[in-house]
C-alpha cells in the first residue's frame, strides 16, 4: 500500500512538476505558433488582397496597352499613309530633276561631242591644207606667187600705216638732247677728217669709253650737272692731253659741258660717238650699205648661234678673249669696218646681250643713212622686182626710205613678214595655218 501511496506521491510530483515546468513553455509555444498561424493567415489574406488587386490592375493595363496599340495602329497607319504621299511627292520631284539633270548632261555630252568633232575635223582639214599648201608652194612659180599677193595686201595697208619714229627713243630728255648736241659737234668736226683720221677718232673715244668704264667716279663727275665746265675740261686735259686727238679730246670738251640725265648716257653717247666715226669712214669709202649689210646678216649668225651668242655675252669674261672668239668666226667675211664696229661693240659691252647690241648697231647703220630698216622674212630669195616693189611700198607706208634686211626661211612656207620697228606685218602662209589651228576648238 505504502508502494502504491509512494508512487502516486511520485506520479503526483512528476505531474506538478510537468504542469509548473513543461505546460507553459508549451503553452506559450502553442500560443505563439497559433499568432504564426493568425499572422500567416493574415499575410495570406493580404496577398490574396494584393492579388487581386495587381490582377485588376494587370487587367487594367492589359485593357490600356490594347486602347494604345490600337492607337499607335491607326498612328502608324495614318503616318504610312502620309509618308507615302510624302515620299509618292518626292519621288516625283526626284525623277524630273533627274528627268532635267539627264536631259542637260546629254545636252553638254552632245556639246562637247560636236566640239570634239568640230575640233578634230578642224584639225584635219588644217593638216590637209598644209599638205595642199606645201605640195603647191613647192612649184617657185606659186610661191612667188603668195609674195606678189602679199604686195598687194600691203599696198592697200598704205593709206593706214602709220610713220616710224627714227633714232633713239630709251634717252631721257636731258641726254637726248645732249646726245643730239654732241651728234652735231661730231659732224661739224667729222666733216674736215679724213678715213684714216676717222678710225683714230674712233680708236680715241672707244679708249675713253673703256677708260669711263673702268673709273665709275670719273665717269660721274664728267657727266654730273654742275656750273664747273672748265675745271672738267681741264681734268681732262690733265688725264687725256697727248694719249688721243685734238679731234676727239674736242668732242669730250662738249659732251662734259652738257647736262646728262645720267652717267651711263654720257658713256654711251661716247662710245655712239666712236661707232659713227667708223660708220662716216664707211660713207666716204661708199661702203655703207655693204657695211649695214654684214652687221645685219651677222646678227642674224649670233641669232641662230645661241652657244656663241652667250660666249660674247659674257662681259664677265675678259674682253680681249671675247675679242679674239668674234675675230676667229668672223674671218675674211667681214671688210674692215664692219669687224672693227663689231670688236668695238662686243668689246664695250654691258648688261646686254650680243645679238641685241649687234641688231642695235645694224639699226643705227641704216638709220645714219637716212633709211628705215625692214625685216624681212620669206620662204625663198625675192626678184628683184618683188624687192624694188616692196621697198617701194613700205617707202610709201612710211613716208620714209626703207632698207630692206631679208631672212630666209623655208618652213615660212610663202608670203612675207615685215618688222619695222615694233610693228610687225605677218602674212605668211605658215602663220596663217598657225592662226586657223589656234582658233580651232579646245
Amino acid at each position: 500500500m505504502s508502494t502504491f501511496i509512494g508512487q502516486l506521491v511520485g506520479f503526483v510530483v512528476l505531474i506538478a512538476i510537468i504542469y509548473k515546468f513543461m505546460v507553459p513553455p508549451v503553452r506559450r509555444l502553442m500560443a505563439n505558433q497559433k499568432q504564426a498561424v493568425r499572422d500567416q493567415l493574415d499575410e495570406s489574406a493580404k496577398a490574396a488582397r494584393r492579388l487581386a488587386e495587381a490582377d485588376q490592375h494587370h487587367a487594367q493595363r492589359v485593357a490600356e496597352g490594347k486602347a494604345d496599340a490600337r492607337r499607335v495602329v491607326e498612328e502608324a497607319r495614318a503616318d504610312s499613309v502620309r509618308i507615302a504621299e510624302a515620299l509618292r511627292s518626292q519621288a516625283d520631284v526626284e525623277a524630273d530633276r533627274i528627268k532635267v539633270q539627264g536631259g542637260q548632261q546629254v545636252s553638254l555630252l552632245r556639246a562637247q561631242l560636236i566640239r570634239q568633232l568640230r575640233g578634230e575635223l578642224g584639225s584635219e582639214s588644217v593638216a590637209r591644207a598644209g599638205e595642199r599648201i606645201r605640195a603647191y608652194v613647192a612649184d617657185p612659180a606659186a610661191r612667188a606667187g603668195t609674195v606678189d599677193r602679199f604686195l598687194d595686201e600691203l599696198e592697200s595697208m598704205a593709206p593706214a600705216a602709220f610713220a616710224a619714229e627714227i633714232g633713239p627713243s630709251d634717252l631721257r630728255s636731258a641726254s637726248r638732247d645732249a646726245q643730239a648736241a654732241v651728234v652735231a659737234r661730231f659732224d661739224s668736226v667729222a666733216g674736215s677728217l679724213g678715213a684714216d683720221q676717222l678710225s683714230t677718232l674712233s680708236d680715241d673715244l672707244a679708249s675713253v669709253a673703256r677708260l669711263l668704264l673702268r673709273e665709275p667716279i670719273l665717269a660721274r663727275h664728267l657727266a654730273e650737272a654742275s656750273g664747273q665746265t672748265d675745271a672738267k675740261k681741264a681734268l681732262l686735259q690733265q688725264l687725256l692731253g697727248g694719249k688721243v686727238g685734238a679731234a676727239a679730246l674736242d668732242l669730250l670738251d662738249a659732251a662734259v659741258s652738257i647736262r646728262w640725265s645720267t652717267t651711263a648716257d654720257f658713256v654711251d653717247s661716247v662710245e655712239h660717238l666712236a661707232r659713227l666715226s667708223l660708220m662716216v669712214r664707211a660713207e666716204r669709202e661708199n661702203q655703207a650699205e655693204e657695211v649695214a649689210e654684214q652687221l645685219f646678216r651677222f646678227s642674224r649668225v649670233l641669232e641662230s648661234q645661241p652657244q656663241l651668242n652667250t660666249l660674247l655675252s659674257d662681259f664677265s669674261a675678259p674682253a680681249d678673249g671675247r675679242v679674239s672668239l668674234l675675230r676667229s668666226v668672223l674671218g675674211s667675211g667681214a671688210g674692215d669696218t664692219a669687224g672693227a664696229l663689231l670688236a668695238q661693240t662686243v668689246e664695250l659691252l654691258r648688261g646686254q646681250r650680243a645679238d641685241d647690241a649687234v641688231a642695235q648697231l645694224a639699226e643705227l647703220a641704216i638709220t645714219r643713212r637716212g633709211e628705215l630698216v625692214a625685216e624681212v622674212s620669206a620662204a625663198a630669195d625675192l626678184t628683184e622686182s618683188q624687192r624694188t616693189r616692196l621697198t617701194a611700198v613700205l617707202a610709201r607706208i612710211y613716208h620714209h626710205p626703207v632698207s630692206i634686211q631679208l631672212n630666209v626661211d623655208p618652213a615660212l612656207l610663202g608670203g612675207l613678214a615685215v618688222t619695222v620697228g615694233d610693228e610687225v606685218i605677218d602674212g605668211t602662209l605658215s602663220a596663217r595655218l598657225t592662226a586657223a589651228e589656234n582658233k580651232l576648238p579646245d
